[in-house]
């Protein structure tokens, strides 16, 4: 690891808009489940997650351009949170903290309905067939937001894996849940979509490859899914 890295890693746990819970066995570490309005966030705003946000650009921008809105960037890559950390202390930006955990267990530190909106920004495809699992909109992760989201919350995934794509739309199928907005070419079709339109360093890389970058928003069924 290099130095640069070990330094980021020693600052952010002094950051004040950052919770680190790597551990989340340790039984010991007061955990932010149910806390988020009144002991982090102190108000009653709607709750906004960004999951993988790698350096938080797109945590940020949400923020910026929903000031009425608590945005929390989630990644396990510490390194990266410090980035987006960082510009959000620098800036002042009130409704963003940055979480360090692993997807899987969201529910340890989210309770029930706490949730409002989720996003998912390029995340790992995961191309091979033994890691479809792993894929941040698999039946497993469905399973696990339904435990943390209201009745009404929005999933939203953007990305440029065709593959991704296409296994989305069928999973969604199969599992009850409701379309709400699918975009298959986002800046041929709605270039101007205030959100829509915000960029990450990898989708920059992408656009430049010539990638096409598809947006899918739904709501979960009622019913739980098996995971």
């Amino acid at each position: 690891m290099g130095t640069n890295k070990l330094q980021r890693f020693k600052e952010i746990t002094a950051y004040e808009n950052v919770l680190e819970h790597t551990d989340f066995q340790d039984g010991k570490s007061s955990k932010p489940k149910g806390g988020w309005h009144k002991a982090i966030f102190g108000n009653e705003k709607s709750i906004v997650l960004e999951l993988a946000c790698g350096k938080g650009t797109y945590t940020l921008e949400l923020a910026r351009r929903s000031p009425n809105v608590n945005v929390i960037g989630i990644d396990i890559k510490g390194g990266r949170i410090w980035k987006g950390a960082t510009q959000a202390l620098e800036e002042g930006l009130e409704n963003v903290r940055f979480l360090r955990i692993y997807i899987d267990h969201l529910y340890e530190y989210f309770a029930p309905k706490e949730v409002d909106d989720i996003w998912i920004t390029f995340p790992d495809p995961y191309p091979r067939a033994g890691n479809r699992d792993k894929r941040l909109v698999a039946p497993k992760f469905l399973s696990i937001y339904q435990q943390v989201v209201t009745s009404n919350a929005h999933i939203r995934l953007k990305t440029d894996s065709n593959e991704l794509f296409s296994y989305t739309k069928r999973i969604l199928s199969e599992t009850d849940c409701k379309v709400t907005d699918i975009v298959e070419s986002v800046y041929d079709e709605r270039p101007d979509d205030e959100l829509l339109s915000i960029k990450t360093d990898f989708e920059e890389k992408h656009l430049k490859k010539g990638k096409e970058i598809s947006f899918i928003s739904f709501c979960l069924p009622e019913k739980p899914i098996k995971g």
